[in-house]
């Protein structure tokens, strides 16, 4: 019997994760985490972090072991307050968890994909001809696509109204800032953090839904008495907090891989089926959503197999380095390339287990959408200037992608 590795003995580091250094440049911390042992001790915030992908990925289907009721960040709901209701989904373990998820799995299922299909694909020539018409040959991707597409897309399908739609980015922002530290970026939220709560807690309202849309059907279901009437307005906000930045990032990723793999631009123009897959790829080699934390129930042990056990102490917060997963050279060939040969599946860009995104797929379809339109029209782009990152406490986040494009 192998016995656990004293807390002396235990690979320790002092770095910080949330660092400007560090989000500016995760990969550098990201590789020596992973080489250090399966499980590193973050000294500065008390943490286990787990950066390899069998680790990762063993955590996130083991909801009983590794708990996300107690908070997916760094707080620890067991002994701190939450600074809005927790997330029914993301936040929350069975059984409280799978009403709200069965019901929304139902809503965002493959019915729903090929109801909007058809009209997303149009929107999608729509916006691209405006920009590629508007614009000429150099714009900045994000504002001119990886938002505007989401923000006309997503919102109209969840049901609320046209007006207010720009608290909805800077709303996901701060709550994906808050699973970090209480550091300036947390900070730099809380002045404009309740108007924009108000904002998003009045579109989950039943009378401010359109009445053919995911909002409503939500609603619907609390009527049917598969949710309560005060789980549905949160059911809604789940889909306003985390369906928006993340596909906005998920497609600022996808359009700078192509800028920066110009051989991978050509090959989806003469593979055009292969946009889905690129999609996915983009989501393992860049990660939109970097980390996420879980608490252990029990005490843990990892490493059992590698000679080096460790024991994490029930109670103990555990850092999952999604991003780091998905670059592990231990699962993928090559990781650090951008390639549409890959087969992406398996990465956990999106979660894996009970808690994987309940809207990755529509996620997936805005993707298909944008990017299907671009290669029709765009033989070709390239960075026409240096990009610009946004620093986030979890999402690997985009301010700028200046592109140059020749149209076909």
């Amino acid at each position: 019997m192998t016995t656990a590795l004293s807390p002396d003995e235990l690979a320790t580091s002092d770095v910080d994760p949330f660092s400007y250094q560090v989000l500016t440049d995760p990969l550098p911390m990201h590789a020596a985490l992973r080489d250090a042992a399966p499980v590193v001790y973050l000294s500065r915030y008390d943490v286990y972090a787990l950066a390899r992908y069998r680790d990762v990925h063993a955590a996130l289907i083991n909801w009983q072991d590794f708990q996300s009721a107690a908070g997916v960040g760094l707080s620890n709901f067991r002994y701190e307050k939450p600074w809005r209701p927790p997330s029914l989904l993301l936040e929350a373990d069975p059984p409280q968890h799978d009403a709200p998820r069965r019901v929304l799995s139902k809503i965002l299922g493959p019915r729903a994909l090929r109801r909007l299909r058809d009209g997303w694909f149009a929107d999608a020539e729509t916006l691209v001809d405006q920009v590629l018409s508007g614009a000429g040959s150099e714009f900045d991707a994000v504002p001119a696509l990886a938002e505007a597409f989401p923000l006309r897309v997503f919102p109209d399908a969840v049901g609320i109204s046209p007006h207010g739609r720009e608290h909805l980015l800077p709303y996901g922002n701060h709550a994906f800032n808050a699973f970090g530290p209480d550091n300036d970026l947390v900070a730099k939220g809380a002045a404009t953090v309740a108007r924009n709560s108000a904002y998003v807690g009045r579109q989950c309202a039943r009378d401010a839904l359109t009445p053919d849309g995911f909002g409503a059907r939500i609603w619907a279901a609390s009527d049917r008495g598969e949710i309560t009437p005060a789980q549905a307005p949160l059911v809604v906000r789940s889909l306003l907090t985390a369906g928006v930045d993340t596909t906005v990032h998920g497609l600022s990723a996808v359009l700078y891989a192509f800028a920066t793999h110009p051989e991978q631009w050509q090959r989806l123009r003469a593979e055009p089926s292969l946009v889905r897959v690129a999609f996915d790829e983009a989501v393992r080699w860049e990660s939109p959503v970097q980390t996420f934390f879980r608490t252990a129930t029990t005490e843990l042990t990892i490493g059992a197999g590698t000679g080096h056990p460790v024991a994490i102490p029930e109670g103990k917060k555990i850092l999952m380095f999604l991003a780091a997963a998905n670059r592990d050279p231990r699962h993928w060939a090559d990781p650090d390339s951008f390639d549409l040969a890959r087969d992406p599946s398996g990465h956990v860009g999106f979660g894996m287990g009970l808690h994987q995104c309940v809207g990755q797929h529509i996620a997936r379809l805005e993707s298909e959408a944008l990017l299907s339109a671009l290669a029709r029209r765009v033989s070709s782009l390239e960075l026409a200037g240096p990009i610009q990152r946004e620093h986030n406490n979890t999402l690997r986040a985009w301010r700028s992608i200046p592109l140059r494009i020749r149209t076909a």
